[in-house]
């Protein structure tokens, strides 16, 4: 008998156009040293030290006490998007219409969904560089192209109007921007945001925006790209402000028009979110769930506010102070612990000599990734002070 243990099965050209995400290999490479016994301090994965609280936790046990864990419309709960539509109204002072709600198995889906829905093969996509990775791989995984648009600290490291209205050319089928921004922590200035949507408005494009990040914002009240007309879509998730990580749950706000699309390929594509996370869900609306979030967001800008000019200290330079998410996009061009603008080997060096986990800029596009290196303060306070200690006797300050 005939035994075959590798199959040369040829792969999709797609794979080899998705590069590997570099934050998993530095999270593998401090798992290794923690199994060796070494104490690492994890400022790398975006992920909040934060779990689902409390109330979140009961209503998912009573959820399976009641056996409500059969599949759900592929739109989602009518009860959760209810509850998403009013908090719209309570948080923004915006009337989102609940039939243009659509809930996904996280934000990822949300955006695969987007990209199937309105991406043909060759369509060009505007984003900016440095933005998060997985995003313009969403736009390959519908055989478009990610267009990367240079974007530095005059900018707040986000797209601009003027940016649409150069770049745009007959392959241009929309922009996909994020506000506030993994890796950057920034957000598009409202009035910008305004100009940015009727520029690809007039184009004839769509504006596809990941608010995921939104009610983590710290120096205005957020104004969500909804504000700027229906026409707009708009990404959010239960994994960043809710503090529900591994429950994958998220939604999509579609154009009153497309809501059709978006379940036909929702039914086709993941049938539904979990009803599990989906009737957990409706628990984070309640006030008192609510007063959670609300002094998490405060813990996290006490967090923030710490750790940007402790960075400064350091020799670090952070160009952009983020007002949301929890991240900082420091310069490290002038740090001389190794040769200047090596943020690869800089990271390298303060995981295997201090047991401090970042993230060099390579992950995050191709403009000055190597000046660049993402910090994720979503991790308890003493363990950032611990930290910067570490660092501080690293760099002999």
């Amino acid at each position: 008998m005939n035994t075959v243990t590798d199959p040369m099965v040829r792969l999709a050209a797609r794979v080899d156009a998705i590069q590997p995400f570099y934050v998993m290999e530095l999270a593998k490479q401090a798992a290794l040293l923690e199994r060796d016994g070494r104490d690492i301090i994890h400022m790398g994965i975006g992920e909040p030290d934060f779990t689902a609280p409390e109330p979140v936790i009961e209503a998912a046990s009573a959820a399976l006490r009641r056996g409500v864990t059969q599949y759900t419309s592929a739109l989602g709960l009518q009860p959760l998007r209810e509850a998403i539509s009013a908090h719209y109204a309570s948080a923004y002072g915006l009337q989102v219409d609940p039939a243009r709600i659509v809930v996904t198995a996280g934000a990822s889906a949300a955006l695969l969904l987007a990209c199937a829905a309105l991406v043909d093969r060759d369509d060009e996509v505007l984003m900016p560089d440095p933005c998060y990775p997985c995003n313009r791989h969403f736009v390959v995984a519908a055989e478009g192209k990610p267009v990367l648009v240079p974007s530095g600290p005059a900018e707040r490291f986000q797209l601009t109007a003027a940016d649409v209205e150069l770049l745009w050319n007959e392959r241009t089928r929309g922009v996909l921007l994020a506000s506030p921004s993994n890796p950057t922590g920034t957000s598009i200035d409202p009035d910008e945001l305004k100009r940015i949507v009727q520029a690809v408005r007039a184009r004839g494009g769509f504006t596809i925006v990941d608010e995921i990040y939104q009610g983590l914002s710290y120096d205005a009240a957020p104004v969500s790209a909804l504000s700027f007309g229906d026409d707009v879509i708009t990404v959010n998730s239960f994994s960043k402000y809710f503090n529900m990580t591994g429950w994958r749950l998220g939604w999509l706000v579609v154009p009153p028009s497309m809501t059709g699309a978006f379940e036909k390929l929702a039914q086709n594509l993941f049938i539904c979110a979990s009803a599990l996370a989906q009737h957990a869900a409706l628990a984070c609306f309640e006030p008192d769930t609510l007063a959670i979030y609300e002094a998490r967001r405060l813990e996290f800008k006490r967090r923030r506010d710490f750790i940007a000019p402790a960075l400064e200290t350091l020799g670090f330079k952070v160009p952009v102070m983020p007002d949301g998410a929890f991240y900082v996009y420091a310069d490290c061009s002038n740090v001389s612990h190794v040769a200047a603008g090596n943020s690869a080997a800089l990271t390298s060096s303060m995981l295997h000599d201090a047991g401090v986990v970042l993230v060099p800029g390579m992950d995050f596009g191709s403009h000055a990734p190597r000046e660049y290196v993402r910090l994720s303060y979503a991790t308890a306070y003493p363990k950032l002070e611990e930290a910067v200690d570490r660092l501080a006797r690293l760099f002999g300050r």
